[in-house]
């Protein structure tokens, strides 16, 4: 079985029902926790972080849109969009989910992409569940939002998670690159529920590399990163396989500034399986935001019980 393929035997590997639950729960948590912890610097260089705060390394609120202390974005706030209309639906569905995120705008979020915005509302004039494809939307709003995908497709072909990311990515952003970045980063959450590595993290890493080499992450360190995909998994990369542990980790990432919030939120999403629930600093568990924690907490579960991996009775 090659490194890069995440469909191990569960039994041979060893890996309990209970622990790919508490795999499942420490990704969504560490989705939250990332995107929390990054919004307080999201926008700003290095430098200014650390004329600010030396080094931002707490969940205190602030920042741009002050945010409450605690409190989430849309990266978070997306992803249990989607969750809550994989569940209801039963499935992957396009207009289920374009609903979905359509009551979420309603909710007036506290941020939300233009690129979000554009798709929504290109489903409310008319019902378009996926916005035509554009070389220039390489952003990274479908993948920021795409843990859902990953524990709800655990256990399925490669060929089969492809299908749903791009079902849930493209209605609002359709790009083959972004696709492509964010099926790597759903195939790098499913490789560390099921006790994958770092080393087989980054296999999956360098594959994406050899097939799309805008991603190459071995060069001068990712600071700044803006919106656009390959910038964000660059930093996400270097901040993952640069440092050993879930809270370094996250430190480094956010610290680079820029889309600290995305790029926290999607680290997290990878670090907090693979290092386990564990590894999160419980100064961190203590001030997200409660409700934003149950929710978390709930839908993991739900969602992983649903994949193919555990409905299927193996």
């Amino acid at each position: 079985m090659s490194a890069s393929d995440p469909r191990i035997d569960q039994r041979r590997a060893g890996v309990t029902r209970e622990i790919l639950v508490e795999r499942a729960v420490a990704a969504y948590l560490g989705l939250a926790i990332g995107d929390a912890l990054g919004a307080t610097v999201e926008f700003l260089t290095p430098r200014e972080i650390r004329d600010q705060y030396g080094e931002h390394r707490d969940i205190i609120g602030g920042g741009w849109l002050r945010l409450r202390k605690g409190r989430v974005t849309d990266d978070t706030e997306m992803s249990l969009a989607l969750g809550q209309s994989l569940l209801d639906k039963g499935g992957v569905d396009a207009g289920a989910i374009a609903e979905a995120f359509s009551e979420w705008m309603r909710t007036k979020p506290v941020d939300i992409g233009h690129t979000v915005r554009r798709g929504i509302s290109l489903y409310r004039r008319g019902g378009e569940t996926q916005v035509p494809e554009n070389d220039y939307d390489a952003g990274n709003g479908a993948c920021m939002r795409t843990l859902p995908i990953a524990l709800f497709t655990l256990g399925a072909d490669v060929a089969q998670i492809a299908a749903a990311n791009r079902t849930q990515a493209h209605v609002t952003h359709h790009n083959a690159l972004a696709d492509a970045g964010t099926l790597t980063v759903i195939r790098m959450v499913q490789t560390a529920v099921l006790g994958g590595t770092p080393a087989s993290l980054r296999a999956l890493a360098e594959e994406l590399v050899a097939n799309h080499p805008s991603y190459r992450f071995d060069r001068k360190r990712e600071e700044n990163p803006g919106g656009y995909i390959v910038e964000t998994l660059r930093a996400v990369f270097q901040a993952l396989f640069g440092t050993e542990g879930l809270e370094s980790a996250m430190i480094d990432v956010v610290n680079r500034g820029g889309d600290a919030d995305t790029t926290g939120a999607i680290l997290g999403m990878i670090a907090g399986p693979l290092y386990g629930l564990a590894s999160v600093p419980k100064r961190w568990l203590k001030t997200l935001d409660g409700a934003t924690s149950r929710t978390c907490r709930q839908q993991a579960t739900s969602l992983i019980l649903k994949s193919p991996l555990l409905s299927s009775g193996t």
